[in-house]
């Protein structure tokens, strides 16, 4: 499927504006994994005719790193260099692909002057099939294929949706078993608050692995995950305890655009 990408400058000189903005964050735009899903999240855009644009370069780090290590004076300066570049194209509707800039979009940025409608992009999934615009069918069958799926903190607990990724897998007519530790109960995969970005402390096992034993007792045969961090960290995990290299570790907008051919 080729197409192109239109950046919000090329609209603006166009003289017209997207229904929404998809922020691809750092991970989506460096990092080589979840470069995938970010071409998938585009492909489901294109394939429903939504109208979107993205900023490009225009585009920096939301700063949730920088807070969440402590950088308070860093994160301040980056969100309200974002803010400035959003309010002058006039930006009502953001997509996210990645639960930390979901977040700080949407809660800490209306207190710098900031205030738009965010979703993530499993939200954005949900209406998708709520509308009847995806449908689940013209692409690989999911059908009774065992999946289990990881909620990444800040999309359940710190922003309370569990509805929206379920929904994207239920319409699969796969089989959705949930791990003991799932929605508000949920284990962090081992990479928040800016620990992706460090070595872990001392100590008897690290998170990821206890989290991908989790996962692996409930014998699936695809791991659902809706956040780069959470991707990495579950795939390094696989890659560990599961020898064989049988479980796959996909994104929902992986497994959407899978399942409709895309």
């Amino acid at each position: 499927m080729e197409f192109k990408v239109p950046t919000m400058a090329e609209m603006m000189a166009a003289g017209e504006e997207p229904e929404i903005l998809f922020w691809v964050g750092c991970a989506g735009s460096y990092d080589e994994r979840a470069q995938k899903i970010t071409r998938d999240i585009c492909k489901i855009l294109h394939h429903v005719g939504l109208k979107y644009a993205v900023l490009g370069t225009e585009e920096s780090c939301t700063g949730d790193p920088a807070k969440r290590a402590g950088n308070e004076f860093l994160f301040q300066m980056q969100a309200m260099a974002n803010i400035e570049v959003l309010n002058a194209y006039n930006i009502k509707k953001i997509v996210t692909g990645c639960p930390h800039c979901f977040n700080t979009i949407k809660n800490e940025y209306p207190g710098l002057g900031g205030s738009y409608e965010v979703i993530h992009h499993t939200q954005l999934i949900q209406d998708l099939i709520n509308e009847g615009k995806l449908k689940a069918e013209g692409g690989e069958s999911f059908k009774g294929k065992k999946i289990t799926y990881h909620d990444p903190c800040y999309l359940g607990r710190a922003n309370g949706v569990y509805e929206a990724p379920r929904k994207a897998l239920e319409v699969l007519d796969a089989d959705l078993v949930e791990m003991k530790r799932c929605k508000a109960n949920g284990l962090c995969c081992g990479a928040g608050g800016a620990q992706m970005f460090k070595e872990p402390e001392k100590g008897k096992k690290d998170v990821n692995i206890e989290r991908i034993e989790e996962a692996l007792s409930t014998e699936p045969q695809f791991i659902a995950a809706g956040c780069p961090f959470c991707m990495t960290m579950l795939n390094d995990g696989v890659k560990l305890k599961d020898k064989d290299q049988e479980v796959k570790v996909l994104d929902i907008a992986e497994i959407t655009a899978r399942a409709n051919g895309l």
